[in-house]
């Protein structure tokens, strides 16, 4: 369940009626192609100690849900991750990497953000946010399953949106 103080926000999301903008996508827009979107979030609960995000497609059809984003350790002073965090041009350090920040593989088996496809029009793609009252452990390789299995007793509060896929 969504704790009531915690929000989870992504700013172009909001600006195109729910649905996430094409340059976010592996097509891209322009000169922007597969970035990683903004993310803000507000209320962290008291006594977090780190943050979490995991960005899965709920409608994919290989395995559900596909992950596209794995980002743990966040610091709870942070008050969100900035546009082309990852992705093309962007960090896409799996492991250890600035401030104890780790991005994880995703489902291509390649570290950080990577997009949706362009034939994933309809999906949804849900973004999550955990609120952790520890730093998690997960050594040099970050996977959607082991930061899963480390939050399991250490969830302070959780946001969530769920956009469609392109707008």
């Amino acid at each position: 369940m969504a704790q009531e103080g915690l929000r989870l926000v992504c700013p172009p999301v909001s600006a195109h009626e729910g649905r996430l903008p094409r340059q976010y996508t592996l097509e891209g827009q322009g000169a922007k192609k597969d970035i990683s979107p903004p993310l803000e979030w507000y209320g962290v609960p008291d006594g977090t100690r780190s943050l979490a995000v995991v960005v899965q497609d709920i409608d994919a059809d290989e395995r559900v849900p596909w992950t596209h984003w794995v980002v743990a350790n966040i610091s709870p002073e942070e008050k969100g991750l900035p546009e082309g965090f990852s992705g093309a041009g962007g960090n896409a350090n799996a492991g250890s990497g600035a401030g104890g920040v780790q991005e994880g593989v995703n489902d291509w088996k390649q570290p950080g953000w990577r997009g949706p496809v362009p034939d994933s029009h309809g999906h949804r793609i849900q973004f999550r946010l955990y609120a952790l009252d520890d730093v998690l452990s997960l050594g040099n390789k970050v996977t959607v399953d082991k930061v899963m299995e480390a939050i399991e007793g250490h969830v302070l509060g959780e946001a969530e949106i769920t956009p469609g896929t392109v707008a």
